[in-house]
Formats: structure tokens, sequence, C-alpha cells
């Protein structure tokens, strides 16, 4: 089949995959809430700082660009915007291609393979670092690819290299794998400085791109001095965890790029790698997608390897640049019929996952034995019915509303309700610390005259363990369903500080002893079915 041929076919079937996932995530928009991670990044908002135990504050600063008048931060709102940023992504894959000089056809068949995959099709519907960090990536690798093969001395070549070191900078203030991205591009000017003669050598020895790298590391310098002068808190946190190295976690990080790229994808991304490495010298583009690739790569691999903490998707950038690369000529590339399987294998896997949350019915096919608490989904439905709740309940409390803390077991309910009700006082009993405990130490709220405690079936403690000095007040439950099965069922339960009950007399209301009892004989207070 002619090039031309093969480009406008991939070109038509990027367009019908992007219309086709732009619809799903905006319908997903209306009904799914926040995941535990995005409402975590979301409770940045309220607590504006350059880092966090995970990541650093730009996710943050972007979320509270989201905040509605009355100061909550609608998923609504935050996914359709997502769902445009996540939509462009594979045009950007595309433009980075064309920049490395991919051939027309090629380029967009990188960007298909981006489209569909999981990980970017999927996991980017989220509100996250990576999502801040996927445009950034691919803008660096198009920047500068473009500049060093600009004519020497034009105004577009400067301006394109000044740009990339730029937003190299806006990736490393986004999530600390972007450093490596600095890195990287620090590394393929060097090579190119010290390469024969040409005008990429030119560039490579000009100061445009080391003013641009410049700027990028003053974009992320606050990042870097928050976790200096602290001791390494986000290091600690997330490489440095209890447990140390796990050949099963290594082996189980390794398998889960079968489902975040798909198994076929998988075969492909390794072949180009290979390939990709053999003909680094061929070209200024090729030397480039190598080394942005490798470094990433290799640091990336290794960290998710040692890391107990780590996740599958934490190589997701390195295979963005991959992706990239795999458009140049001479790098490998499937057959037709090999291609056709790899991105309908992909797409197939991206429909599932669409389908498992959207469709409330997919619960049927968990087995009757299957407990849905642990199903991922289940995370992004309920959580409007019990913020109304656990604000009825701080309602009925005769108590000025600095005198009441809400308080979870566990980051991931601490950081829904957060992101639920920013102007309540949330703390955070999380095993291991969080920043919840910055927020509002734990000090503090077990002290407090009023503490409701929100749990759910995925966590054994009540709060009795972490209140001693606290009494039961009431109880109430509100169960969470999703096509006819029990997806969560949730623990609401108001403490109150001893001191505060035999102040004048005061005790256990008749209507708080009864809804208690009423909770523990049915087993039930309050039972909301929501069901998507």
């Amino acid at each position: 089949m002619p090039a031309r041929d093969t480009g406008d076919d991939a070109r038509r079937a990027l367009w019908a995959c992007t219309v086709i996932l732009f619809a799903l995530r905006v319908y997903a928009s209306t009904r799914v809430g926040f995941g535990d991670s995005e409402a975590l990044y979301v409770a940045y908002a309220a607590h504006p700082q350059p880092a966090y135990l995970d990541h650093p504050g730009m996710v943050g600063v972007v979320a509270a660009c989201f905040r509605g008048a009355s100061g909550v931060i609608s998923p609504l709102r935050v996914h359709l915007a997502t769902s445009v940023v996540a939509s462009a992504v594979p045009w950007l894959t595309v433009l980075a291609a064309r920049s490395l000089g991919a051939a027309r056809g090629r380029a967009y068949v990188a960007g298909l393979a981006v489209a569909v995959a999981p990980e970017t099709a999927v996991g980017l519907f989220a509100l996250t670092p990576d999502l801040l960090l996927a445009p950034t990536w691919l803008a660096t690798i198009a920047l500068l690819g473009f500049g060093l093969r600009a004519p020497s001395g034009s105004t577009r070549g400067a301006a394109s290299l000044v740009g990339a070191g730029l937003s190299a900078g806006v990736a490393a203030a986004s999530k600390v794998s972007g450093a490596l991205l600095v890195l990287a591009v620090a590394w393929a000017l060097v090579a190119r400085a010290r390469s024969q003669a040409s005008p990429a050598r030119g560039w490579a020895r000009s100061a445009w791109p080391w003013l641009g790298l410049a700027a990028g590391a003053a974009i992320s310098l606050p990042v870097a001095l928050w976790e200096l002068t602290r001791g390494h808190p986000m290091l600690t946190h997330r490489i440095a965890a209890p447990g140390g190295p796990s050949l099963l976690h290594a082996a189980l990080v390794t398998a889960g790029q079968l489902a975040y790229v798909s198994p076929l994808l998988l075969y492909w991304a390794a072949l180009a790698a290979r390939s990709l490495r053999s003909q680094r010298g061929a070209s200024v583009a090729h030397d480039v997608g190598w080394r942005t690739f490798a470094l990433p790569a290799v640091v990336l691999l290794a960290l998710s390897w040692l890391s107990p903490r780590s996740e599958p998707h934490w190589i997701a950038p390195a295979l963005l640049t991959l992706a990239v690369a795999a458009g140049l000529d001479g790098v490998w590339s499937p057959s037709p019929k090999l291609g056709r399987r790899a991105l309908a294998v992909a797409a197939a896997v991206t429909s599932l996952a669409f389908a498992w949350v959207l469709v409330p019915q997919s619960s049927r096919f968990v087995p009757r034995q299957a407990d849905l608490r642990w199903d991922i989904a289940s995370e992004l439905y309920g959580w409007p019915d019990v913020a109304g709740r656990v604000r009825q309940e701080r309602a009925s409390l005769a108590a000025e509303p600095h005198e009441i803390v809400v308080v979870g077991p566990h980051w991931t309910v601490c950081a829904q309700i957060a992101a639920a009700m920013p102007d309540v006082q949330v703390g955070c009993a999380t095993p291991t610390g969080d920043d919840f405990d910055d927020w509002m130490p734990r000090a503090r709220w077990r002290k407090a005259p009023y503490v409701v405690w929100v749990t759910d079936n995925r966590f054994a403690e009540d709060g009795a363990g972490e209140l001693p000095l606290h009494a039961v007040r009431s109880r109430t439950r509100v169960q969470i369903e999703r096509g006819g099965r029990v997806a969560r069922v949730f623990e609401i339960v108001i403490y109150e500080r001893r001191a505060v009950s035999r102040a004048g007399g005061m005790g256990l209301s008749p209507a708080s002893a009864s809804s208690e009892r009423s909770s523990s004989s049915s087993g039930l207070g309050v039972v909301s079915s929501l069901s998507p």
C-alpha cells in the first residue's frame, strides 16, 4: 500500500478513536466522581505548597483553577477538562514524531497506539500528575526535535530549543519523573555538541537550549528546595518505603504492563526499543529519541523493581518517548496485520475498562463470593451520598465548626471527604502517616470536642482505639450499591469528648441513643442505593 494511503488510513482511524474516546470520557464525566488518588490531588488545592509526600504541587495548582463559588471543586468540571487534554495527547504524539522527521503515516500510527493503549486512554481521564506530565513530555520532545533540525541561526530554532527546556521544567514540576526528562535533554544536547559539524551541533553549542533548561530548572526549583530542606520526605515516602525490594512486587509491576499497555503493544514496544538502540547513530532524530527514552526507562524500571510502593504506570513516560521514536525510519514496526491486531487488542482492553466502570450491571459478572469493596470502580460512586450524610451528622451537633473534626482511618477516605467538603476540618489516621498529619495534626484532632469518624468496610478500625478520651454518641451506616450488588458500606460514628459530655450533666440524648441502638440492631442506619 502506498505510504500516502497508509497515512490517510491511520489519520482517519485516529480521528475515529479521538471522537469515540472523547464521547466516552464526556459521558463518564457525568457519571463518576473522583477516584481516591484524584481526590487527594483536589485536596492539595486547599493546602498550597511546593510539594507533598507523593508529588510536586503543580497538580494542586491546576485543581484550584476549577474551584467553584462555593469552594467545592466539581468532578464534572474537572473531568470535562481532562477529557479534552487526554484526547489531545495522541495528536501531540503525532506532532512530536513529525518534528523528529517521522513519515506522515508512521506518525499517525504512533498516535493511534497512544490513543488506544489503556494506560493513556483510561488513565489520563483523571486529574493526576500524569495528565500534566504527558503533554509537557511530548511537547519537550517535539520542540527539541524541531529546534535541532532547524536551519542554523533561525529564530524558530532558537525559540523551539528555549521552549523545550521550559517544557521539561514544567514536566519536572508536575511529576518527579519529569526531572529525568531534563537530564535526558541535557544528555542529548551534550552528545550533539560533541558530534561532527552539523546544524544540530551548532544549536547544541549555542546558548539557547541551555537558557531554556535553566529557565525550566527555575520552575522546578521550589520543589527541589522543599524536598532538600525537609529531609527528602517525598523520596523517603515513595522510594525508601518499609519492607524493601521484593521479587514478587517486581514481578507484579512487570506483569502489570500487560494490562496497562496490552500484550501486543508491549511486544511492539520491546522490539521497537531494541531496534531504536541499534539505529541510535543513524540521525540526529534517532539519537535524540534513543537518549530521551533510554535514560528515563532505565531509571524508572530500576525504581519500579526496587520500591515496594511502585506502580506499573511509573514507566509510562519512557514509553511515550518510545511511541514517538517508533515512527522513525529504520525502527522496527509490525506488519500491517500484526499492527492491526495489536491496536485491536489494546482497544478491546480499553473498552472493557470503560464498560466495567460505566455499566453498573458489570458487577454481576463478579462471582458472588467476591467482595466488591476492593473493586477500584467502587471508589468512583457514592461519595456525594456519604458526604451529604456527614454534613447532616455535623449539623446535628450543638457545636461550633472549629470544635468538630472529620477523621478517616486511611488517606483514601480522608481525601474523599476533604475533596467533597473543603470547608470542613479533616484529620487522618493512616498508619504510615500522610499529608493530613501536617494539615491537621493527630494531637490536635484527638483533643477535639467532637470527632466524626468516617470509614467503610475496607477498614476494621471504628475510631475507638484512636480516641480513648471520647465516647460514642451515634452510629450511622450508608450502603452504596452498583448493579444490584453492595459495593461499599460506610459507617459514620460521632465521638464526643468525655469532658464535654460531663459538662452541665450532658450525656447521650435519648434520640442519639435510639439512633445507635437502631443501627446496631438492624445493621443499617441509612440505606442509599446509587446505581450509575
